[in-house]
Parts: structure tokens; sequence; C-alpha cells
């Protein structure tokens, strides 16, 4: 069986557009943009993480973010723009739970999705790191009902003891096969 060339922005960037994943415009842009490293071979994290580069995926930050009450409305705003904006999200909000965040803070995260009330449960450890199940969950709303495609949680080799971020990927079942076959991520 062949040997898949290395991994780099380029070769992503032919297969999203071979795909019908991003238009020619967009792959073309997007490495005019990355042109110091377009042709760097990347770790299967880093491959994953230069799907949010053409516009096809919303990484969800392992790191600490600004605050976990204005960061699910950005992170569900660029996800619904990766969507073509046929979902409207609103009204994001998180309604807090009993007790303190040490031993984990059972809170709702609430919105709007077109108008309808939506409530999601999401444990928090501290104000300013994302329950990651629950912005799963959410970004997952913002798919319109009649597209093909669907929002999937990309895996990927892995470090023992690293932190990664969630990357969140808008695909159809075949593409997400193109892009499990041509770079080695699965979906969850």
């Amino acid at each position: 069986m062949p040997k898949n060339p290395p991994t780099t922005y380029r070769r992503i960037g032919a297969l999203l557009h071979e795909t019908g994943m991003v238009s020619e415009g967009k792959m073309l842009s997007t490495l005019e943009a990355a042109a110091t490293y377009a042709d760097e071979e990347l770790t299967p994290y880093a491959a994953a993480q230069a799907l949010e580069s053409f516009g096809v995926a919303v990484s969800v930050h392992a790191d600490d973010i600004d605050s976990i009450h204005s960061g699910y409305a950005g992170l569900l705003a660029d996800a619904a723009e990766v969507a073509g904006g046929r979902v409207t999200v609103s009204d994001v909000r998180i309604v807090e739970g009993e007790g303190g965040l040490e031993s984990g803070r059972r809170d709702l995260l609430e919105f709007r999705r077109n108008a309808e009330p939506v409530s999601l449960p999401a444990e928090h450890f501290a104000v300013d790191y994302y329950d990651h199940e629950a912005a799963c969950r959410a970004i997952a709303q913002t798919a319109h009902g009649d597209d093909p495609r669907s929002w999937r949680n990309a895996d990927f080799a892995r470090e023992p003891g690293a932190g990664y971020d969630s990357i969140m990927v808008l695909a159809t079942p075949e593409q997400r096969e193109a892009l499990t076959r041509h770079l080695g991520l699965t979906f969850s």
C-alpha cells in the first residue's frame, strides 16, 4: 500500500477543493496567507487545526479564554458563519448552577437557535475554560436541518498528557471519509 505524501497546507487545500469543501478562491487565499509555511510537514494535530484556517472547522480552545460568559457566544457565531449563516444563534448565556467551581458546577448553556430556545447541560470548573462536550454539542446546533453536512469532532494521534483543542469539522460523510483516507483524521 503506497504511503501518503506529507501533510502540508498545500495538500490540505487541494484536498478540500477537490472534495468540494472550499472554493478555489478560498483555497488560494488561504494558501497565500500561509505562503511561508504552506509546504512544511504538519503533525496530525496541526493538520486538524489547519482546517479552521480554510473555513471548514471551529476550534474549542483547551487553554483559558476570557470568560465562558462571552466565549460561547463568539464560538457559536464562528460556527454559524462556517455553516453558511443559515441558522441564527442569539441570546447565548450561561445559567449558573448551585455551588462553587472547584468541584465542578453544573450550569446550563442556553441560546436561541432560529428563535427557538436550546438548553444544554455544561459543567464548569473555572470561569475561563469551556466545557468541551457542551461546546461541541452547541456547535452541532449551527448546521441547518437540510444541510447534508454535519459537525463532527476530528480525532488524531495524541501525545500522552498533552492538552488539545477540540476541532469541530463541518463535512458530509464522503468528505469525512476523504479526510480520513488522505489525512488520517477520524471523526466522532
